[in-house]
């Protein structure tokens, strides 16, 4: 099956919008398996619509649309798609009493109008599919191999309904099963990922391999299809098996498609790993500045192992808080491998926890008045006595420099408690 993923919305070409419908579609096809050949955006014109439509299915058999299901005279979706096909549209009763059931329920003070009534015509010989968040209907329409299906355009409609009702549609007229399994590198790029794995990616077939940059990150996705869930997931992990074999010291986290949106799970591998071995963490942060205990907070129970995080920003914190010594600080700077090793030795000290982490660099844009560049910077990591010091450069603007900063930290965390593991 080949997809051309529509949007129809004349604010959309405008840029009033962002279109994060096809983002969405384009994901949740790939994970059964279904192609996406091409997206195109439209306005709300008639005569444009349809000559979509005709460019659409000289490539495609199937052409999912969002958008253009509202009750007004720019809502044109749904008679574009009957007149199409050469269909006619009827008002359908029992779909009107449910619309209008939602309008009273959740629009109490809005009055129904004449043009509510549109959103219950149809198209001849639809299937439709039930929109639990909003009024207008999912739609089907096949003919001579050819298939439109109309979804509404707010996410928080057109999600549930994919999920509910389409996607069962779609995996219906296919017998294979597909799974997708997601892997999650760093400290790689994705030009050298993609050179190592070059072999399993010029000859992919089955399972197939997808590349995705993310920031200072790289997602591979292995996406496998058989006649049933348990072969297609054990292709897949037969893959993983031999990425692993090639490139294992630089993969994080292996799962579903849960781990994939992201720009980044490490501060979720730190959290539960942190949990489940019962270990305490305290952070000091000057470059980052409370962004690394920000990101640890998001993870629910934390709390039983975070015991505190401060942001030792001015030289005199470093001093009396942490007890960094002047002479440090005079003799190698407050970015220097020296002073993050004193922060992380006296947060680990002062909060009496087995594992603490220390930043400091510069952010930029300018430097500190030193020779120092900017986007320099030390990670400091600490466990059970054991310290261990980073130093990178990075490019970017500030808030670039401080997600790499952080990203950074948790890794070198991981990394030392994965040794101590092992």
């Amino acid at each position: 099956m080949n997809v051309e993923l529509m949007s129809v919305g004349t604010e959309l070409l405008l840029g009033d919008i962002v279109n994060t419908n096809v983002t969405y579609l384009s994901r949740e096809l790939a994970h059964i398996g279904i192609n996406v050949y091409k997206h195109t955006t439209v306005g709300d014109n008639k005569e444009r619509l349809l000559q979509a439509f005709h460019n659409a299915f000289v490539k495609s058999d199937t052409v999912i649309v969002t958008g253009g299901l509202g009750p007004t005279e720019d809502d044109i979706t749904s008679e574009c798609a009957a007149a199409y096909f050469g269909r006619t549209s009827y008002f359908n009763e029992t779909l009107w009493q449910k619309i209008e059931a939602y309008l009273r329920k959740y629009r109490k003070n809005n009055v129904l109008t004449a043009n509510n009534r549109k959103t219950a015509y149809v198209p001849e010989g639809a299937l439709l599919f039930e929109n639990r968040n909003g009024t207008a209907p999912g739609v089907a329409l096949e003919q001579d191999g050819k298939r439109i299906i109309l979804l509404p355009g707010p996410p928080n409609e057109m999600k549930p309904m994919f999920i509910q009702s389409v996607k069962p549609y779609l995996q219906s007229l296919s017998n294979q099963c597909f799974v997708s399994r997601y892997v999650r590198f760093y400290d790689i790029g994705e030009s050298l990922l993609e050179t190592k794995l070059k072999h399993y990616l010029d000859t992919q077939k089955n399972p197939t391999l997808a590349l995705y940059a993310k920031t200072g990150e790289v997602l591979l996705r292995i996406t496998a299809s058989a006649s049933s869930e348990e072969v297609a997931l054990e292709l897949v992990n037969h893959k993983i098996a031999e990425i692993n074999q090639l490139v294992g010291k630089y993969i994080y986290l292996i799962g579903d498609e849960t781990i994939a949106d992201s720009q980044t799970e490490l501060h979720r591998v730190i959290a539960r790993e942190l949990l489940a071995r019962e270990l305490t963490i305290s952070v000091a942060e000057s470059i980052t500045g409370g962004y690394i205990s920000s990101l640890l907070i998001e993870n629910s129970g934390i709390s039983k192992s975070f015991i505190e995080g401060i942001i030792c920003y001015a030289n005199e914190s470093k001093v009396k808080t942490l007890g960094v010594q002047e002479a440090t600080l005079k003799r190698y700077g407050a970015v220097s491998e020296q002073t993050a090793h004193e922060m992380v030795v006296g947060t680990a000290k002062r909060f009496n926890t087995d594992v603490a982490i220390a930043t400091t660099g510069i952010a930029g844009p300018t430097n500190d008045g030193s020779t120092k560049p900017v986007g320099l910077v030390f990670v400091a990591v600490y466990y059970k006595g054991e310290v261990s010091v980073k130093e990178c450069q990075f490019n970017g603007n500030r808030n670039i420099i401080r997600e790499r900063t952080a990203r950074e930290a948790f890794n070198e965390l991981r990394k030392m408690l994965q040794q101590q593991k092992n």
